[in-house]
């Protein structure tokens, strides 16, 4: 565990978002080329994901020290990689630290955000995640209005699932998404960047956590973060920025790495030969490396 705190604490590269779950999926395989009318259930939804991300993780660009970490959806976890259970893959194949998208997802929007929905068998899924050999957890929350009281039920929830997971022995990735459409995105930013701090005065001694952030307005907003002793690592995500957009504003913000996921597989379809799928990832994760590394 020593190793794996250090690794994410100071290692080279990013974090690549594979955590789709059953909302999401649909438009992360229309991105991919497949369309709605190619599947009729769940199970063959998820079928087709999984080939998707078995792809990318098996991937000779795919590694270390470009990827330093991946999120997975827990029907990942649950499914194999070249006949290994997906978590264990990534770390014993590859060196990437595995995470755990723990969330139950979104409630519906009130107060100009919209909280996690109550987490079912949290508990049990650690424990779960702990035997496959995953490393932490990622939980998400949308703000989309600067609403004060809003901000600061998303960031008391979660630092409260957070504190949960740091006592069962985990790392979490807090994720406070700002939604880039948001009414004054600025205010938003500032408001939740209190409650930040607020959050981590709040954790027990010797916590640690990882913070997934919006991409700024202003250029190292949250650069305070990236030296504060109870945060590991502060990471980007890209919320509908195109690529090159994502990787412009990152490369602006020091000490801030990418965890994307749309911005990552923006330019794989499945109708692309094996060279030019690799070509195509490759070029993604070269890009989003350099970016991370500023």
């Amino acid at each position: 565990m020593n190793a794996q705190i250090e690794q994410m604490g100071s290692g080279s590269g990013f974090i690549a978002a594979l955590d789709q779950s059953g909302g999401s999926t649909p438009k992360a395989l229309l991105r991919y080329g497949i369309q709605e009318s190619e599947y009729s259930d769940e199970a063959t939804m998820f079928d087709l994901v999984h080939t998707m991300r078995t792809r990318i993780m098996t991937d000779e660009s795919f590694m270390r020290p470009r990827i330093l970490g991946a999120i997975l959806f827990e029907g990942t976890m649950q499914r194999d990689v070249e006949g290994m259970p997906s978590s264990r893959y990534l770390w014993d194949r590859k060196h990437i630290l595995p995470f755990l998208k723990i969330d139950s997802g979104l409630a519906d929007e009130h107060d100009g955000v919209q909280v996690m929905k109550p987490i079912v068998n949290l508990t049990e899924r650690i424990v779960e995640a702990k035997s496959l050999g995953v490393f932490g957890t990622k939980m998400r929350s949308v703000i989309k209005a600067p609403s004060p009281s809003g901000i600061e039920n998303i960031a008391n929830q979660q630092f409260e699932v957070a504190q949960q997971i740091i006592d069962c022995g985990m790392v979490p990735i807090v994720e406070p998404e700002i939604d880039i459409a948001a009414d004054d995105k600025t205010k938003c930013e500032e408001i939740l960047r209190e409650h930040l701090r607020t959050g981590l005065d709040g954790l027990s001694d010797g916590s640690q956590v990882v913070f997934k952030l919006t991409l700024p307005e202003e250029v190292n907003f949250y650069q305070e973060f990236t030296t504060h002793p109870r945060v590991l690592r502060v990471a980007a995500l890209s919320g509908g920025y195109s690529q090159d957009e994502s990787n412009r504003r990152l490369a602006e913000n020091r000490n801030m790495i990418a965890s994307f996921s749309r911005a990552l597989t923006e330019h794989l379809r499945v109708d692309q030969s094996d060279g030019e799928f690799s070509s195509s990832l490759d070029s993604a994760i070269e890009g989003i490396a350099q970016a991370s590394a500023t």
